[in-house]
Protein backbone atom coordinates (compact mmCIF):
# COMPACT_ATOMS: atom_id res chain seq x y z
CA UNK A 1 0.00 0.00 0.00
CA UNK A 2 0.98 3.39 -1.08
CA UNK A 3 0.61 6.43 0.81
CA UNK A 4 -1.01 9.39 -0.81
CA UNK A 5 -0.06 13.28 0.38
CA UNK A 6 -1.25 15.96 -0.45
CA UNK A 7 -0.73 19.76 0.49
CA UNK A 8 -3.69 22.06 1.95
CA UNK A 9 -1.69 24.80 2.40
CA UNK A 10 0.92 26.76 4.24
CA UNK A 11 3.56 23.58 3.77
CA UNK A 12 0.87 21.34 5.70
CA UNK A 13 0.41 17.95 4.20
CA UNK A 14 -2.26 15.25 4.59
CA UNK A 15 -2.58 11.54 4.24
CA UNK A 16 -5.34 11.06 1.65
CA UNK A 17 -5.66 7.34 2.49
CA UNK A 18 -6.75 7.94 5.82
CA UNK A 19 -8.98 10.44 5.09
CA UNK A 20 -12.50 9.65 5.74
CA UNK A 21 -14.36 12.88 4.57
CA UNK A 22 -14.24 16.14 4.01
CA UNK A 23 -17.00 19.10 4.43
CA UNK A 24 -17.93 22.90 5.16
CA UNK A 25 -17.37 24.05 8.56
CA UNK A 26 -20.97 25.56 8.62
CA UNK A 27 -23.42 23.31 9.94
CA UNK A 28 -24.16 23.00 13.04
CA UNK A 29 -23.18 19.03 13.35
CA UNK A 30 -19.76 20.05 11.93
CA UNK A 31 -19.23 22.83 14.70
CA UNK A 32 -19.96 20.21 17.63
CA UNK A 33 -17.61 17.87 15.81
CA UNK A 34 -14.84 20.30 15.90
CA UNK A 35 -15.94 21.13 19.47
CA UNK A 36 -15.92 17.48 20.25
CA UNK A 37 -12.60 17.29 18.91
CA UNK A 38 -10.90 20.24 20.91
CA UNK A 39 -12.33 18.34 23.92
CA UNK A 40 -10.59 15.10 23.44
CA UNK A 41 -7.51 16.91 22.15
CA UNK A 42 -7.77 15.11 18.83
CA UNK A 43 -8.20 18.77 17.13
CA UNK A 44 -5.77 19.77 14.60
CA UNK A 45 -5.70 23.72 13.22
CA UNK A 46 -3.88 23.64 10.46
CA UNK A 47 -4.86 27.34 9.46
CA UNK A 48 -2.29 29.06 10.44
CA UNK A 49 -4.67 31.56 11.53
CA UNK A 50 -6.99 31.79 8.83
CA UNK A 51 -10.79 31.62 8.54
CA UNK A 52 -11.20 27.26 8.52
CA UNK A 53 -12.81 26.69 5.59
CA UNK A 54 -12.77 23.06 5.12
CA UNK A 55 -13.17 20.44 8.33
CA UNK A 56 -11.11 17.14 7.42
CA UNK A 57 -12.50 13.61 9.22
CA UNK A 58 -9.84 11.05 9.45
CA UNK A 59 -10.44 6.90 10.53
CA UNK A 60 -8.14 7.73 13.46
CA UNK A 61 -10.62 10.14 14.68
CA UNK A 62 -8.61 13.34 14.58
CA UNK A 63 -10.59 16.60 13.07
CA UNK A 64 -8.68 18.09 10.80
CA UNK A 65 -9.14 22.06 10.05
CA UNK A 66 -7.87 23.91 6.65
CA UNK A 67 -8.10 27.27 5.27
CA UNK A 68 -8.73 26.07 1.58
CA UNK A 69 -11.77 24.69 0.82
CA UNK A 70 -13.35 21.35 -0.03
CA UNK A 71 -13.68 21.86 -4.06
CA UNK A 72 -9.85 23.10 -4.02
CA UNK A 73 -8.58 19.82 -1.35
CA UNK A 74 -11.00 17.51 -4.29
CA UNK A 75 -8.60 18.88 -6.83
CA UNK A 76 -5.69 19.08 -6.05
CA UNK A 77 -6.71 15.16 -5.51
CA UNK A 78 -7.64 14.76 -8.70
CA UNK A 79 -4.53 16.43 -10.31
CA UNK A 80 -2.64 14.24 -8.20
CA UNK A 81 -4.40 10.84 -9.14
CA UNK A 82 -3.78 12.08 -13.39
CA UNK A 83 0.08 13.20 -12.90
CA UNK A 84 0.47 10.08 -10.63
CA UNK A 85 -1.17 7.72 -13.14
CA UNK A 86 0.77 9.42 -16.37
CA UNK A 87 4.13 10.03 -14.52
CA UNK A 88 4.02 9.82 -10.84
CA UNK A 89 4.41 13.56 -10.43
CA UNK A 90 6.47 15.31 -7.91
CA UNK A 91 2.85 16.19 -6.17
CA UNK A 92 2.54 12.85 -5.22
CA UNK A 93 4.77 11.06 -3.38
CA UNK A 94 4.07 7.25 -3.37
CA UNK A 95 5.83 5.28 -0.18
CA UNK A 96 5.32 1.91 -0.82
CA UNK A 97 6.86 -1.13 0.17
CA UNK A 98 9.63 -2.33 -2.27
CA UNK A 99 11.80 -5.62 -3.00
CA UNK A 100 14.46 -3.13 -3.75
CA UNK A 101 18.00 -3.14 -1.97
CA UNK A 102 19.26 0.24 -1.81
CA UNK A 103 23.24 0.43 -2.07
CA UNK A 104 24.88 1.77 0.78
Amino acid sequence: MSLELVHIGFNNIIVMNRVIAIGSPNSAPTKRTIQEGRTKGLLVDMTNGRRTKAVIITDSGHIILAALTPETIAGRLQINHAEGSAERGSSVLSLGHSNERIPR
